[in-house]
């Protein structure tokens, strides 16, 4: 399931940027099944840094988690084409950053759409007891 739709990078960027990103048939038009593909890896990508602290996938989309597949589906998109700006990658940069605070815990992914806060998922607690096994345990080998 991808965080972002069509009408979320349409909104973003604009129409004319989102024809140009994924019109790979000069037909004019956005083409749908290459943009759903770029939002899908976008989405992806973000749940590669979620996963270790969020339950996913996230039920409902944080608004600012759209807007990063945005921005990272954009940055895909752009790939070593001509539309790949320095704006591009300096938001793909952002978006990994603020993923990389997300999953080491020091922000949150803010409200979801209802209000409430995304919480994280069940963690796993470290702790540091006494050895078991020492040199001294061979037992004779």
């Amino acid at each position: 399931m991808a965080y972002a739709i069509q009408d979320d990078m349409v909104n973003r960027f604009g129409e004319d940027e989102v024809v140009a990103l994924t019109d790979r048939s000069q037909s004019g038009q956005i083409d749908a099944t290459v943009l759903a593909g770029a939002l899908d890896d976008a989405s992806a990508e973000i749940d590669t840094y979620l996963a270790g602290r969020y339950t996913l996938p996230l039920t409902g989309t944080p608004r600012f988690i759209a807007g990063l597949c945005c921005d990272i589906a954009r940055y895909r998109l752009s790939g070593s084409n001509a539309l790949l700006s320095e704006a591009a990658r300096d938001r793909h940069r952002d978006a990994v950053r603020f993923l990389e605070l997300a999953a080491a815990g020091k922000i949150t992914l803010g409200e979801m759409p209802n209000g409430e806060p995304v919480q994280p998922g069940e963690t796993i607690a470290f702790r540091q007891g006494t050895r078991i096994f020492s040199r001294d345990d061979r037992g004779g080998f």
